[in-house]
């Protein structure tokens, strides 16, 4: 068999080969798009299906129809997108301009040989491998700088599946420059987005979900360290690296994306922020309101927009006649206003109305009634008769 012959067989058997590779992957494309309730084995949707079957999410197919940014693609970044392909998100954006290193290994997702590798296309094919079917797309450069800043932006403004804005954007940076980048990004265009984090010390960690306008943005009230103007790059201590435990990641990761998936999907309650101490167990949780006064002038902008479109509706009060008192002549000097048309009337106690109900009249001196009780010489109890006969 000659050279060329062999050539030839050679790639009719890679042809073949990537022919049936097709077909595997087509197949496994209308499994996942048929989104299936079924349970079967080889359904890889049925356990995500039966949150629709027991009630708790109305309508999970929709997944498909979502586009979410991952900025960050490290510790915590490449664990929320592992766990977004394996619920079936639609289109997945991610952006990092770091490479994958043996260091890395210690937590989950990457693996050795992938050092070296850009760490957006060593999580790219990880992850086309576990679902085929959802759009990955990749960015390879740092979100920070003037040249990629516009670049960065228009990709969350037009590259949703439907060609408009992404539908949420998840922030898994590990320094402050990048998450007021992506801040700034966010406010300026209406987008919401979580923000995400793990202390140095690998043992503590927090998700923050941000609306501008509704919640406290990243500028609302800024890190200590950014309020001070001190640049964070001078904090790194020489011979002393972060440290970093898989299981504190993938708890924040956990955190992200099971907010993310009731955002999306309008199930449960969104957390607008989840800390999370491993040393106590402990999970604080509160709702970060947005500052007045942030410096941030596209984030006062959206709140002023918020504001606009929910205010509480005015309640008109028609104009009445002054009421004239009820009764207003008689014996005891007593009176009586009818107060039943009143509904913003604040309630008042019962002992407050007897106290008001008994009041003298002002041009009557404490004298002079008692000697007209005195006079008269009735009894409280025979008053009280009367009053009720009345």
């Amino acid at each position: 068999m000659s050279e060329i012959q062999e050539l030839k067989r050679k790639v009719e058997e890679l042809e073949a080969k990537l022919r049936e590779a097709t077909k595997e992957k087509q197949n496994a494309r209308e499994k996942i798009k048929e989104m299936s309730s079924e349970v079967v084995d080889s359904n890889p949707y049925s356990r995500l299906m039966a949150l629709k079957r027991m009630g708790i999410v109305n309508n999970y197919e929709r997944i498909r129809d979502f586009t979410v940014a991952v900025v960050g693609v490290g510790g915590v970044g490449s664990v929320t997108a592992e766990m977004l392909t394996r619920c079936g998100i639609g289109r997945l954006i991610l952006f990092d301009y770091d490479k994958v290193e043996l260091a890395n290994m210690n937590r989950l997702f990457f693996q050795p040989h992938q050092s070296g590798l850009s760490k957006v296309e060593a999580a790219a094919e990880t992850l086309r491998n576990i679902n085929p079917d959802v759009d990955i797309l990749t960015y390879n450069y740092n979100i920070t700088t003037v040249e990629n800043f516009d670049h960065f932006v228009n990709i969350l403004r037009t590259s949703s599946l439907k060609n408009g804005p992404v539908d949420i954007v998840l922030s898994c940076v590990d320094n402050f420059e990048a998450r007021f980048t992506i801040n700034t990004a966010c406010n300026e265009h209406s987008l919401p987005w979580f923000e995400s984090g793990v202390a140095e010390n690998a043992v503590s960690g927090h998700i923050q979900y941000i609306n501008p306008g509704e919640t406290a943005c990243f500028a609302c009230a800024p890190p200590l360290i950014v309020a001070s103007n001190i640049d964070e790059k001078t904090l790194k201590r020489d011979g002393v690296c972060a440290a970093s435990l898989p299981t504190t990641m993938g708890i924040v990761a956990g955190f992200l994306v099971q907010n993310t998936l009731k955002y999306l999907l309008q199930f449960g309650q969104v957390t607008n922020y989840l800390g999370y101490s491993a040393l106590t167990d402990f999970f604080p949780s509160m709702k970060l309101k947005p500052n007045p006064n942030c410096d941030d002038t596209n984030c006062r902008l959206r709140q002023k927009e918020f504001a606009s479109r929910y205010r509480p509706p005015e309640i008109a009060v028609e104009a009445k006649e002054d009421e004239k008192p009820i009764h207003e002549e008689n014996e005891w000097g007593i009176n009586l206003v009818d107060e039943s048309g009143d509904t913003n009337k604040e309630e008042t106690s019962v002992a407050e109305g007897v106290r008001l109900a008994y009041t003298l009249p002002t041009d009557t001196s404490i004298e002079e009634c008692e000697e007209a009780t005195a006079s008269n010489d009735i009894s409280l109890e025979e008053l009280m008769s009367q009053m009720k006969s009345m």
